[in-house]
């Protein structure tokens, strides 16, 4: 390259890292809020990355060989949104809509917005989904596509990007780039390592990354690091840019105290007078990605579920992995993924059937739950499974999930008192009430293992957030393979037309309802039996049919503490319900368990058949 090239390239970046600058203040000024400071000090490292490395189609975000961007400190939206301007894909006129109501440039990123991949914001997310879109585009689509994840220095103290980071370095993915745009100022002031840039490649050092420091402002050091991490054969690559606040404003730049300040319009005035003194509003054209064409894949097949015998026993988390299993035999597109303890979920019967599309994560439940994120950001069905109780570890990811509209298929097992000996810090009694919580989520609690297997193979079909929560122990088959069951339905197993209550279960504890309702028949009372399989969306038409048919009364039991799960589910279809409240009883955990035989601590916890029978009398007297 001729002296004169290499001039013209540093002007052209020069050129639009200030626009990028400008466009940041304008944006947050027109808005009356924002980040605009955070933006500026990345606005170079964005500048080089989009008109020299940077491969994206912005008329077609949905082309398999574009590069994948992911602004992992998401207050910096107003860079992210001046680089749409600046690519042409949206207009002057949208960008000062940054944080208005009916917007879709809202404070923080989110897929409503066709070039971004997922929601951010919620710090420590961009690496680890990173980490699963560039597993896709390595393992399974075989694409040269590059993932681009730019950080805050302030944000590399969460811990999921640890995780992110030895699981980047396990699976070697060279086409994953992680950026740090290190400018020493967090949100009150220094961050804990400041300009120490050498101490953060030291720790991606530490964890197998080529690690590359640079001055951020530096136009020549930006493109030889990007270079170099192209040209990295084995392993990913982290960049620790030295950069400032506020980079090219005097009364800005390194100055504490205007994180997340806008300006006003006289400070606006005076900075981009000192950035340049025209606004500019240039476009910059992006290069196009390649043609290349996925891996092919087999074929898909009609799904061949497993079949248990009626009165046979069988746990419902190994009709998950057997369902799984089927699944992976009909569609190529399904992948797992385990937080180590797949033996038990039985996620490792898909491992070893196809262990090109099973993605070991280890204890990492954060970055599992963001990977799984990842893989459907590529169109892939991620089934992601662990002990129930640790879907809590990873709870920011799922909500944000929901905000990205993910789809992701959650499988949690071992809940609740009836896992027995291993005691209250391995027993889920909170995931229901979790996982309700979450928009548009869908939450199931199979009671026996047709029913689980056909389950599974629905999420499989079904958008947003789905969960299953399965149980440890061996239940009976009650339900017959050819049964059907669908989202949102529920079975009632017992009824008559002289039913005195209703009994509402779901999982572990319908086995203990169907007891009962033997015990209870034997003394010449008869009650209707629900299996409330679906959680959320419950089935209000057979609730309300129940209040109306079955006295008004109505027991829930669960293995869950009260708050928040099936009971309130069921309180909430009355709620909303234009008919008579009927009287709830809610029979669910309400003591610290410990440890003991399954059946103790169901007996303790005060939700076994002998507690049902009981409520039952008392409700009927």
């Amino acid at each position: 390259m001729t002296t004169a090239e290499k001039t013209s390239r540093v002007q052209q970046w020069t050129n639009l890292a200030q626009q990028l600058r400008v466009d940041s203040i304008r944006a947050t000024t027109a808005a009356g809020s924002g980040h605009p400071t955070s933006s500026m000090s990345a606005a170079d490292l964005m500048s080089v990355l989009m008109l020299s490395h940077f491969h994206y189609d912005f008329d077609d975000p949905k082309n398999p060989n574009n590069d994948h961007f992911i602004l992992s400190k998401g207050h910096a939206s107003p860079l992210l949104y001046s680089m749409y301007k600046a690519a042409g894909a949206i207009t002057d006129e949208e960008l000062l809509t940054l944080r208005k109501f009916g917007s879709r440039l809202a404070g923080h990123p989110t897929p409503e917005i066709p070039w971004v991949d997922v929601a951010t914001g919620s710090l420590g997310q961009g690496l680890p989904v990173g980490v699963g879109i560039a597993a896709v585009g390595k393992y399974l689509d075989k694409l040269p596509y590059k993932v681009w994840v730019l950080l805050g220095d302030s944000e590399s103290a969460e811990g999921s990007n640890w995780e992110a980071f030895h699981l980047a370095s396990h699976y070697k993915l060279n086409n994953l780039i992680a950026i740090i745009d290190c400018n020493r100022l967090g949100q009150r002031g220094e961050t804990e390592l400041g300009w120490n840039t050498e101490a953060y490649a030291e720790r991606g050092r530490a964890f197998g990354w080529n690690a590359i420091v640079i001055d951020g402002h530096n136009y020549e050091e930006i493109d030889n690091a990007y270079r170099q991490a192209a040209e990295t054969a084995d392993r990913p690559t982290l960049i620790v840019a030295k950069t400032m606040k506020g980079k090219g404003v005097s009364f800005l730049e390194n100055k504490e105290g205007w994180h997340g300040k806008a300006l006003d319009a006289e400070q606006e005035e005076k900075a981009i007078a000192e950035l340049n003194p025209q606004v500019r509003s240039m476009v910059f054209p992006v290069q196009k990605p390649a043609n290349d064409k996925p891996a092919p894949e087999a074929a898909k097949q009609p799904i061949k579920l497993p079949r248990y015998e009626l009165n046979s026993k069988e746990a419902t988390r190994k009709a998950y992995g057997d369902a799984l299993l089927a699944l992976g035999a009909a569609n190529p597109d399904v992948v797992a993924m385990d937080g180590e303890v797949s033996n038990s979920t039985y996620a490792n019967e898909f491992a070893k059937a196809y262990p090109d599309r099973f993605f070991e994560q280890y204890i990492a439940e954060q970055q599992m739950v963001a990977f799984a994120v990842g893989t459907q950001v590529r169109g892939k069905i991620p089934f992601a499974s662990t002990f129930a109780a640790f879907m809590s570890r990873a709870y920011d990811f799922i909500r944000m999930a929901a905000i990205s509209r993910a789809n992701i298929r959650l499988s949690g097992s071992h809940a609740g008192v009836s896992i027995g000996e291993d005691g209250p810090s391995q027993m889920a009694l909170e995931d229901l009430a979790m996982m309700r919580a979450v928009f548009g989520s869908t939450v199931l609690y199979p009671s026996d293992a047709n029913q689980a297997a056909q389950l599974v193979a629905q999420m499989a079909d079904h958008g947003g957030i789905m969960y299953i929560r399965t149980t440890r122990e061996k239940t009976p088959v009650i339900y017959s393979p050819d049964d059907t069951f669908s989202i949102g339905g529920s079975r009632v197993v017992y009824q008559s037309d002289k039913d005195q209550a209703t009994v509402v279960a779901a999982g572990i504890t319908l086995h203990e309802a169907i007891q009962a309702y033997k015990e209870l028949q034997e003394e010449g009372i008869t009650i209707r039996v629900i299996d409330a399989y679906s959680v959320k969306p419950i089935d209000d038409e057979t609730l309300l049919a129940a209040a109306q048919e079955a006295g008004g009364k109505i027991i829930t039991v669960e293995d869950h503490w009260p708050e928040g799960g099936l009971g309130e589910a069921v309180l909430e279809a009355f709620s909303q319900a234009d008919a008579p409240m009927p009287q709830v009883v809610k029979l669910a955990v309400q003591s610290m368990p410990s440890s003991g035989k399954p059946a103790e601590l169901i007996e303790e916890a005060g939700i076994s058949a002998h507690d049902i029978v009981q409520a039952v009398k008392v409700l009927v007297k």
